[in-house]
């Protein structure tokens, strides 16, 4: 019994570490960017519409988009287009890794608007599919939004934009996903 609760306290533990090893600030993100360190691929998640409207970090890599927007399928009840996985994007980070001559292996840092809906599941994925060391910014690229006051609902909290690292409102072509050709 002694044995078995053990082996339950050990695999309980191993549980907690993986949740807490995966997200890193934007603060963190960055300054491995800056150290320029090689073994690190810092994509930017979302879709490009949605990088045009918010902004940009030229300190990213690539964008890989996670979700796509579907703009032929409207979504009434919730009033937004439907959002379905890039059925590619494993495949596209699996090349952006062979462009920069880096492994499976290698610290891949995604980042979304907020970290939770694209940023930390696809994270998420990648450690499924094979890439150990996969990892989110949390609170993504905006951070929360605040609660209260008169600028409710506005995303002023956290994140990268809010951590004073540098963003831009353009979109670096050479870095956004594009589907003509270049």
């Amino acid at each position: 019994m002694k044995k078995l609760l053990i082996a339950a306290a050990i695999g309980f533990a191993s549980l907690t570490a993986h949740a807490t090893d995966i997200g890193l600030s934007a603060a963190e993100a960055y300054a491995k960017i800056q150290k320029a360190e090689p073994n690190v691929l810092f994509i930017d998640v979302r879709d490009p519409i949605e990088i045009m409207f918010v902004g940009f970090s030229d300190a990213v890599h690539a964008n890989v988009p996670f979700m796509l927007v579907d703009r032929a399928q409207w979504n009434a009840e919730k009033g937004v287009f439907r959002l379905y996985r890039n059925p590619d994007f494993v495949n596209q980070v699996k090349l952006e890794l062979a462009r920069r001559g880096l492994s499976a292996d290698a610290e891949i840092i995604t980042m979304c608007r907020s970290g939770s809906e694209r940023g930390e599941p696809s994270a998420a994925l990648l450690r499924e599919s094979g890439f150990p060391n996969a990892r989110y910014v949390i609170n993504g690229f905006q951070g929360d939004a605040i609660k209260d006051g008169p600028q409710a609902g506005f995303r002023l909290k956290n994140g990268w934009q809010n951590s004073g690292l540098p963003w831009s409102s353009r979109m670096n072509a050479d870095k956004i996903h594009r589907v003509d050709p270049r």
